[in-house]
């Protein structure tokens, strides 16, 4: 990787830390002030909308080749949080006090400044052992804590208030189903393909650690 290419990911990934860290320390802090989930989206949510569409600058480095992650993945991870976050969560207010909604927000912020920190201290190429042992370990639960309780479950909430308001209809009108069917569907393959990601989290976890662990053995 040429030095251009690896200063800047250094800095990608490091603006990226700085701002999940933002949002960690906004949800807790309101968590904190007001004794009360509460207020979480109104204090962080629109750094996570920010945060969120910036992140496909990442399907866009796995394309030119600058890591080697990819296209499909990325485009997965980042596709279904972005449809989540931007279509459904911010489209409804209804949505944004829930408890769902916490959830999803607090596992994302910890989970990305654990993922970011550990790619920047990699760029840097001096990362510890102990942030990569972190950076594939604790996805085994903040993953599943925020897609089943957290994005799952408030799209599942969403449903009634979709079907109400007919929510994209002007966008859907030419097509043979509504935005209410589409996400019906959504809610049915979206724990198959969340699955794909959290096995390839584990092959990556397996290789990461054992390899680092075969090293030091050697």
């Amino acid at each position: 990787m040429s030095r251009i290419s690896t200063f800047y990911l250094l800095a990608y990934n490091s603006f990226q830390t700085v701002g999940w860290t933002l949002s960690l320390i906004k949800i807790l802090y309101n968590l904190i002030a007001t004794a009360s989930i509460n207020g979480t989206y109104a204090s962080a949510g629109n750094l996570i909308c920010f945060l969120q569409c910036a992140a496909f600058l990442e399907v866009i480095h796995g394309a030119i080749g600058i890591v080697p992650s990819g296209v499909l993945l990325p485009l997965m991870q980042w596709g279904g949080r972005t449809h989540f976050v931007l279509a459904i969560v911010r489209k409804l207010d209804e949505l944004q006090e829930l408890p769902s909604v916490f959830i999803t927000f607090l596992a994302w912020s910890m989970g990305e400044v654990v993922r970011y920190s550990h790619y920047a201290f990699s760029c840097s190429g001096n990362c510890p052992s102990w942030m990569t042992y972190l950076r594939y370990t604790t996805f085994i639960l903040l993953y599943p804590l925020g897609v089943g309780p957290g994005e799952i479950w408030t799209m599942y909430q969403a449903l009634p208030i979709i079907k109400k308001k007919n929510l994209y209809a002007d966008s859907f009108s030419g097509l043979p189903f509504s935005y209410y069917d589409f996400l019906k569907v959504v809610l049915v393959a979206y724990p198959f393909l969340w699955f794909k990601l959290y096995l390839h989290m584990f092959r990556q976890r397996r290789a990461k650690l054992y390899k680092r662990h075969d090293k030091k053995t050697a």
